[in-house]
């Protein structure tokens, strides 16, 4: 086994645990944390580990090949960087690190409306092989706008959020100061001081803003009116008639996040959308709802012949990949994993990260006798 990472971090948890050090408190709990009691955020990973698969140690096996084709591409494996909103907090520069890394291995990055670099610059990192994700705004006009740029920065596939009808109730974020509109305590200002690293480099790169929605934002905004800005600008609940005129509208791939039903995925098909992810956002939206894994299952047993069925929320290693294409995912994301990865090791966690979960892929892979991803629903333990 090839072991070019980082040997001191050889799993998430290490990394999650070097991340706690290197960034203040405030932001390790906005990226760790879910909603209300953490009930879903947990039971997310515990029940995707609930699934077992079975290894064929006589059979005959030459290779395993992870490559994966999705939407005409062939990425290098069944994975990707799912959009997480403000990473430049977490760890500046983020999301130009994951771009960058995930570009180099060929696997998707997704950027986020509200994360901290623009449309056009990761398009420009990605060569245009970034996804893009759509906050559905309210004003028409800015939706046209907003998708307007992602083709031009020649996004191939276009992602529309449906499980943020209302923001989850996170009181980490909210004794913290970080909901809408954020403060800033002088708490949040003494974890700064204690993480150096993180402060200069902020300092560097300054303070983390939303990129890819300044054109639209007034100057000179204030905390509070930041928040009702973003209060005002955006509408998280969808329905069918919102996403008619975008697939009107959008010529590339359209993919539908937040489904966590079959009554959702088959309005998704009756739309003529491209694909689904199945995802709770991550255990941050809902928490007396089901984990991924169980409707995923369901949904892709149901829908997976007339559709692209994706999973994030829960994932974690190359292990819980391979559960997850076993129940029946054509492909994952990873958000939280990716995020460790880069607020514990900086320029390089990108690229650790995606090689730590190559590694462990390949490794369950070839112990099981699995040869391509597309075999891996014949070792599920029923």
């Amino acid at each position: 086994m090839d072991l070019s990472i980082n040997k001191k971090y050889p799993s998430v948890y290490d990394l999650r645990e070097r991340a706690k050090k290197k960034i203040p408190n405030f932001a390790f709990e906005y990226l760790d944390g879910g909603c209300n009691e953490d009930v879903n955020l947990h039971k997310n990973t515990s029940d995707i580990r609930e699934v077992e698969l079975l290894p064929y140690y006589l059979s005959k096996h030459t290779r395993s090949d992870m490559k994966t084709e999705l939407f005409g591409h062939v990425y290098d494996a069944p994975f990707g960087i799912a959009p997480v909103g403000l990473q430049g907090l977490m760890w500046p520069n983020a999301p130009e690190i994951l771009a960058k890394a995930a570009f180099e291995h060929n696997i998707p990055f997704i950027l986020s409306t509200v994360t901290t670099s623009s449309i056009e610059r990761i398009g420009e990192l990605t060569e245009g092989r970034a996804w893009f994700q759509l906050y559905h705004p309210t004003e028409d006009n800015l939706r046209d706008d907003i998708i307007n740029r992602a083709a031009a920065a020649d996004c191939p596939v276009l992602v529309i959020l449906c499980d943020v009808p209302t923001f989850g109730f996170r009181p980490r974020d909210i004794r913290n100061g970080l909901a809408m509109p954020p403060k800033m305590s002088v708490k949040n200002i003494l974890q700064i001081l204690g993480r150096p690293e993180w402060a200069l480099k902020t300092l560097v790169h300054g303070q983390p803003n939303f990129e890819t929605l300044k054109p639209y934002m007034p100057k000179g905004l204030d905390l509070k009116q930041l928040g009702k800005f973003m209060d005002q600008t955006f509408s998280g609940r969808l329905n069918e008639e919102k996403i008619k005129p975008i697939r009107d509208m959008w010529k590339g791939k359209l993919v539908l996040k937040g489904v966590s039903n079959e009554a959702d995925a088959e309005k998704a098909i009756r739309l003529g959308l491209d694909g689904i992810i199945v995802s709770n956002h991550g255990g941050r939206q809902l928490d007396a709802g089901e984990s991924t894994i169980r409707p995923l299952v369901r949904i892709a047993k149901e829908y997976g012949n007339q559709i692209k069925v994706m999973m994030d929320s829960g994932i974690r290693s190359g292990p819980d990949i391979a559960r997850t294409m076993a129940s029946g995912a054509e492909f994952t994301f990873l958000g939280r994993s990716f995020m460790y990865g880069v607020a514990a090791l900086g320029a390089k966690g990108g690229d650790h990260t995606i090689s730590l979960l190559k590694m462990e892929l390949q490794q369950v892979m070839e112990q099981i006798c699995c040869e391509n991803i597309g075999d891996f629903p014949n070792h599920l333990i029923k």
